[in-house]
């Protein structure tokens, strides 16, 4: 065993950055059969000097605002080029005094998605049926139907159907996990048992198989907001939101630059002609055969979508309450 020399493990990051290049440029391909924007953008205080690979390797350009004497115009500059990416699904990303004259760098990321169904539900045969919230609770939902051949799979140490629905040309889909049964007031699914590895290896080729199914879901909408600053400090990710502590001197040459905010709101609807989205920052059991399946998700469920060539997952979402 050797320890990876400082000019090998160079090598290695430079090979990450690019491979990321890669999967940015064909996911947000031209000539697609759906719309897929996908923008990065850095905020700094224009009082520093910063560097431009960003823009190379991320499509991340960076743009110099005036936190320091206009904070306030700047949120709302940096709200202003968001909506843009999003087609206005996503309007305010910064709420008012969330940056201010100490912000000295803002991360921003915009990933838009529009899609219509490979096979479409036909608005006649969505009709109002009860969603159970929980063992007690139900509300009212307009739930669409259909009848058609779909990858179908059953996940027996989640108790859960698995079952992808295509769109248009299918190199993207939606991927739905619906629990047996209810189960209180959760999905049934315990999140932590969850990784991108399972994820794959649940639906493999081999592991979901075509079958004609009777396919009931409802209509929703979502929208939520997360600063991730705590959630990424949680993970041990500190340093870098602390003034004294970062070391950003490789982007801007200044020793007291420091992230000051990453801000996540998402943004999802799915309805008979397919999805709109928008975000900005065990073992498989082989089943029997059947002729049909009843997939009835008038419970809560999981839900991912997926870009098919690269095994990507673009969002991930729960569905618990209209």
């Amino acid at each position: 065993f050797k320890c990876l020399s400082c000019e090998g493990f160079k090598h290695m990051l430079n090979f990450k950055h690019l491979l990321f290049q890669t999967l940015t440029s064909d996911i947000n391909r031209t000539g697609a059969f759906y719309l897929l924007k996908l923008a990065n953008r850095l905020y700094g205080e224009k009082t520093y000097d910063f560097l431009t690979k960003t823009q190379k390797l991320y499509g991340a350009d960076l743009a110099t605002v005036d936190f320091l004497l206009a904070s306030d115009e700047a949120r709302k500059e940096i709200n202003q080029w968001i909506a843009e990416q999003t087609e206005d699904k996503i309007p305010n990303l910064l709420s008012e005094g969330s940056v201010n004259n100490m912000t000295k760098l803002v991360l921003v990321n915009a990933i838009y998605f529009k899609g219509n169904w490979a096979g479409k539900f036909k608005e006649a045969n969505t009709k109002p049926m009860p969603f159970r919230l929980n063992k007690n609770e139900r509300k009212t939902v307009q739930m669409m139907y259909q009848k058609e051949n779909y990858p179908f799979g059953y996940i027996s140490e989640l108790k859960c159907r698995v079952l992808e629905l295509p769109y248009e040309r299918k190199e993207l889909s939606m991927i739905i996990l619906l629990p047996d049964d209810i189960d209180d007031n959760s999905t049934g699914l315990q999140q932590k048992q969850i990784t991108v590895e399972k994820l794959q290896e649940w639906t493999q080729p081999q592991n979901m198989h075509p079958i004609d199914v009777h396919v009931h879901l409802p209509k929703f909408k979502l929208e939520d907001s997360y600063d991730l600053k705590s959630d990424l400090s949680g993970l041990g990710l500190q340093d870098i939101f602390d003034s004294g502590k970062a070391d950003l001197s490789g982007m801007s040459g200044a020793r007291d630059l420091f992230l000051s905010k990453i801000v996540h709101k998402s943004f999802i609807e799915v309805n008979e002609e397919g999805t709109e989205a928008a975000a900005a920052t065990g073992g498989i059991a082989m089943f029997c055969m059947l002729m049909e399946e009843d997939f009835k998700a008038d419970h809560p469920f999981l839900f991912f979508i997926r870009h098919n060539p690269t095994q990507s997952i673009l969002f991930f979402g729960r569905y618990v309450s209209p």
